[in-house]
């Protein structure tokens, strides 16, 4: 079937305006929950109740979506996001109350949560699977785009026009989002069984769950959410480094390393969607998957050693180059399940990546106090490259054991029963 672009460029550029105005509020909401606080520890009750309640709507995320529709929760979510920010807007000062500020944050890491799973497990349905790579690729070069711009612009508007107007610019940036869906009304679940159809497979739910999930695919996850947990050390320690290395003006040294690691990303989309096609899609599965894992943790690694400016800006490159890579092919990988597990995958995945980045900002906050930053993210990103290799083995062996089997079926099958070869024609 074919899908009209313009619906596609349409959800992309729409997605790139919602992300561009997280990542604008992102740095504006740190300020101003601080402010509203007063302490680093308010500030850090808050950052770990937007991450609590992404983490939560990850485990209902997929019998959300089976219920009420993946469209649905996309419209709904952005909205809900929408009103929460434009109340937050018309309130921002540092008069606005605590318990406004938690449930703000509380809207917006569930409609986070919620937005994404709906979004990346509706991909195939939208564009179908043989064009999901190209379209994860446009995905994550839009939000990369999207987070350098977010991040560079945030220091401006803040400073000329203060918090609300960077609210208001993101709950605008939802709203173009949610108009988008309206207007292209993307076709976004498979049909559904006939009620009373007692034939079709249901989807397994809480403890099951994650039983059910493929040895392979929850190798994956777990991966997923180790290596979610070492990019929060990178995220972390940056800042520091920055302040260090550039007193002056701390925020152009983050903007520059997130731009090179912006172009990397585009890069991947640029490689892949030369190379990707329904033939050789197994070939970019787990183990690519993991290799990614590798090379990304080795260039955040490199980043910290202080290099020269020119050399850290390809090595963010790099990094950004496998970032992207590995997202794509995870990604695609999740999407080629049936469509009634799609989004129960996509928000177990959720819920690995949330926990880990969680945990793992935590853990890196507490030990950049003892050790240096090189340390805290060498320690954290070499623990996800060992749990990468470990499962690059661990695909290996599964590959080298289906092989033997196969292997061993043909020489039965080119037999008699009392072991007598078969004449061939």
């Amino acid at each position: 079937m074919t899908r009209p672009r313009w619906r596609v460029r349409t959800l992309v550029a729409a997605y790139a305006v919602s992300s561009y105005g997280n990542y604008l509020s992102l740095i504006a909401l740190s300020l101003f929950s601080y402010e509203v606080t007063g302490s680093g520890l308010g500030l850090g009750l808050l950052m770990a109740l937007r991450l609590s309640s992404g983490f939560l709507a990850g485990l209902g995320a997929g019998a959300l979506t089976s219920r009420i529709g993946r469209r649905t929760v996309m419209i709904g979510t952005d909205v809900a996001q929408a009103a929460a920010l434009t109340v937050l807007a018309l309130c921002a000062a540092s008069t606005t109350p605590v318990w406004l500020l938690a449930a703000v944050v509380t809207v917006l890491g569930a409609g986070n949560t919620l937005f994404g799973v709906a979004l990346r497990s509706a991909v195939p349905v939208i564009v179908g699977q043989e064009g999901r790579g190209r379209a994860n690729g446009q995905l994550v070069t839009a939000r990369s785009l999207a987070t350098v711009a977010g991040f560079a612009s945030a220091a401006p508007v803040v400073g000329a026009a203060g918090h609300g107007a960077a609210f208001a610019v993101n709950a605008a940036s939802f709203l173009v989002s949610a108009a988008a869906l309206l207007l292209t009304r993307p076709r976004t679940d498979e049909d559904r069984p006939a009620a009373g159809d007692t034939t079709a497979p249901q989807p397994a739910s809480g403890r099951r769950a994650l039983t059910a999930v493929p040895a392979l695919l929850l190798g994956m996850l777990l991966l997923r959410g180790v290596d979610a947990l070492a990019s929060s050390s990178h995220n972390v320690a940056l800042p520091v480094v920055a302040a260090a290395e550039s007193p002056e003006h701390p925020a152009v040294f983050m903007t520059r390393f997130w731009a090179a690691w912006a172009v990397g990303a585009l890069m991947a989309h640029q490689v892949l969607k030369r190379r990707w096609t329904p033939r050789n899609e197994n070939r970019w599965g787990p183990p690519a998957f993991a290799g990614g894992t590798c090379v990304m943790s080795l260039c955040f690694v490199l980043a910290f050693t202080a290099p020269a400016p020119a050399a850290l800006m390809v090595i963010a490159g790099l990094a950004g180059l496998a970032d992207g890579f590995t997202e794509i092919v995870y990604t695609s990988r999740l999407q080629a399940v049936p469509d009634r597990e799609r989004s129960r995958l996509f928000g177990l995945s959720a819920t690995a990546e949330t926990s880990g980045f969680t945990l793992g900002t935590v853990a890196a906050a507490a030990a950049l106090d003892a050790w240096p930053a090189l340390v805290v993210v060498g320690l954290f990103h070499t623990a996800a490259a060992c749990c990468a290799l470990l499962f690059l083995l661990f695909c290996a062996t599964r590959r080298a054991g289906g092989r033997s089997s196969r292997q061993e079926g043909a020489h039965l099958r080119d037999r008699h029963v009392d072991g007598s070869p078969v004449p061939r024609a």
